[in-house]
C-alpha cells in the first residue's frame, strides 16, 4: 500500500501567517529587557533590532530564491544536503530538530509561564514545587509543570489533519495581531509613558567589551527574528510555492520588522531603562506601567494567548523539516510515516514533543535562548553560502531581487553571521559548547547511521 503524501493545501495567506506567526514568538515579548541590561543604552538596543530586521530581511530574499528552486518540505536540511553533502544536511536536521525548533518551543512555552505568573505567582521562575514518584523526590519550578503541559496538549493537536491545525494557526496569528495592534494603539495614543526614558541609561550588567557584547545581543535579536523563514519547510505543503513562497517570506519579514522596532520603542516609552532591566515579561511590565494593574492583566493574557500561537506554529513546522529527513534515509524512519487519517506526520510530532518537554526540564530560559541563535546562525549562513554554488548551475531561477543585490547581499549575510560567531563563543562558553556538542554527535549519528540517500546532484 502506498504510503500517504503531504498535499499542497496550505494558501499565501497560510503561509504568510506562519512566517508571521512563528516570527512574532517569545523574543519580541522577553529580549528587550535583558538587552537593556547587557547594552544599558535604550538607543543601542533600537539600533540593533534595525540591524536584525535588515539581517532577516538579506536573509528571506536569499532564501526565497532557495525555495522557488527546491519546492520541497524541509528547508536548510534540503540546502545544505545539496550543497555540501548530505552529512551538512543530515546535521543541520539533527540541529533543527534541537535548536531550531524544540529549544524555541521550549522557551516559548516558558515565557507563556512568565506572563500568566501575573495572576499565579507559583508560576515564576524562582518558585519550585516538590513531590514523590515512588522513591524519586522530585522538585520542579511551576514554569516548567505549565511549560510542559503545553506542550503536551499542542503536540496532540498537531496530530489532527493539518487543515484543522492551519485553521487554528490562521485563527491564533489573527488574535496575535489584534492584540500587539491594539497594545501599539492604546500604548502610544492613551498610555503613561515618558519619552525622556530614552535619554536615560541604564547599568550594564555585564563587562564584556562594546563589540563582544553587541555581538551577543544580537544573538537575542536573531532569535527573536528567527521565524522569518518558516515557509519554507513547508515548501512542498504550499499552493503555487513559485509564486506564494517568496512573497510570504519577503512580505512576512518587512512586516515583523515594523512590529518588533515599534514594540521596543513603546517598551522603553514606557519603562525607564532601570526599571526595565533583565525583566523577562517585558509586555506585561509596560503595560502596567501604561495602563495601571487592572488593564495590564488583560494584556498578560493576551500576550500570554499570543505566545501560544508561536508554540503551535513551531508544532506544526518542525516535524516538516525530520519527515523530509526521514524520507531521504537520514532520520528515523518512524519520522517519515504520514497518518492515513490525520494526513500528518505524527511519529515526527511526538518526537519532537518529547525533546520539548526535556529541554525545558533540563535548561534555563536565557541559556536555550543563547544556544538557539548561536547554533542557528551557523547553519543559516551556510545555506546562503550555497547561493553562490548553485547560481553556477544552468537550470537554475534567479530572481531579479537576489540578482540585483547579487554578490553584495549573500556576502554581507555570511560575513555577518561569521563575525557573530567569532565574538559570541568566547563570551559564551556554555552555549558554543553545547551548540558544537550538538554538531558533533549529529556527525557522529551519521557516520553511524547513515542509510543510502538518493540526494541528487543539481536541483
Amino acid at each position: 500500500m502506498r504510503e500517504p503524501g503531504l498535499v499542497r493545501q496550505i494558501s499565501l495567506i497560510g503561509a504568510c501567517a506562519l512566517v508571521v506567526s512563528n516570527t512574532l514568538g517569545q523574543g519580541i515579548f522577553t529580549s528587550t529587557g535583558f538587552l537593556i541590561g547587557q547594552l544599558g543604552s535604550p538607543t543601542v538596543v533600537i539600533s540593533i533590532w534595525i540591524v536584525g530586521a535588515l539581517l532577516a530581511l538579506v536573509g528571506a530574499l536569499c532564501y526565497s530564491e532557495l525555495g522557488v528552486n527546491f519546492q520541497r518540505s524541509g528547508g536548510e536540511y534540503i540546502y545544505l544536503s545539496e550543497a555540501w553533502g548530505p552529512a551538512w544536511g543530515f546535521i543541520d536536521g539533527w540541529v533543527s530538530f534541537f535548536a531550531g525548533f524544540s529549544a524555541p518551543i521550549a522557551t516559548a512555552a516558558l515565557a507563556i509561564s512568565a506572563y500568566l505568573s501575573y495572576f499565579y505567582p507559583a508560576l515564576e521562575v524562582t518558585q519550585t514545587h516538590s513531590f514523590s514518584l515512588g522513591i524519586l523526590n522530585i522538585s520542579l519550578e511551576g514554569a516548567q509543570l505549565l511549560a510542559c503541559c503545553i506542550v503536551a496538549v499542542l503536540t496532540l493537536l498537531n496530530l489532527l489533519a493539518v487543515d484543522l491545525v492551519a485553521k487554528m494557526q490562521n485563527f491564533l496569528t489573527t488574535t496575535k495581531l489584534i492584540v500587539i495592534l491594539a497594545f501599539l494603539v492604546l500604548g502610544f495614543g492613551f498610555g503613561d509613558g515618558d519619552w525622556t526614558n530614552f535619554d536615560r541609561v541604564a547599568e550594564r550588567t555585564t563587562s564584556s567589551g562594546i563589540t563582544m557584547q553587541f555581538a551577543i545581543s544580537l544573538v537575542w535579536v536573531y532569535t527573536a527574528y528567527s521565524g522569518w523563514n518558516a515557509a519554507v519547510y513547508v515548501a512542498e505543503e504550499i499552493r503555487n510555492p513559485a509564486k506564494n513562497l517568496p512573497i510570504a517570506l519577503i512580505t512576512g519579514t518587512i512586516f515583523v520588522a515594523i512590529i518588533f522596532i515599534a514594540l521596543n520603542i513603546l517598551y522603553i516609552y514606557a519603562v525607564p531603562p532601570e526599571q526595565l532591566k533583565n525583566v523577562l515579561s517585558v509586555g506585561a511590565k509596560s503595560s502596567s506601567f501604561l495602563f495601571g494593574p487592572t488593564v495590564s492583566g488583560f494584556f498578560s493574557v493576551a500576550m500570554a494567548v499570543s505566545l501560544l500561537a508561536t508554540v503551535n506554529a513551531m508544532c506544526m513546522v518542525g516535524p516538516r523539516v525530520y519527515y523530509a529527513m526521514a524520507k531521504r534515509g537520514a532520520f528515523f524512519s518512524g519520522a517519515a510515516k504520514i497518518h492515513p487519517r490525520w494526513k500528518s506526520p505524527w511519529v515526527a510530532v511526538l518526537y519532537q514533543g518529547a525533546c520539548c518537554m526535556i529541554l525545558i526540564l533540563t535548561g534555563t530560559f536565557e541559556s536555550l535562548v543563547y544556544y538557539v541563535g548561536f547554533t542557528l546562525s551557523l547553519f543559516s549562513a551556510l545555506s546562503v553560502l550555497a547561493l553562490f554554488k548553485f547560481r553556477k548551475y544552468p537550470n537554475w531561477k534567479k530572481l531579479p531581487w537576489v540578482s540585483f543585490g547579487y554578490p553584495f547581499l549573500p556576502t554581507l549575510y555570511v560575513t555577518t553571521n561569521l563575525w557573530i560567531f567569532l565574538n559570541f563563543a568566547p563570551g559564551q562558553r556554555w552555549a558554543s559548547a553545547l551548540s558544537f556538542l550538538t554538531v558533533v554527535s549529529g556527525a557522529l549519528l551519521y557516520r553511524l547511521y547513515r542509510t543510502p540517500s538518493s540526494i541528487s546532484s543539481q536541483p
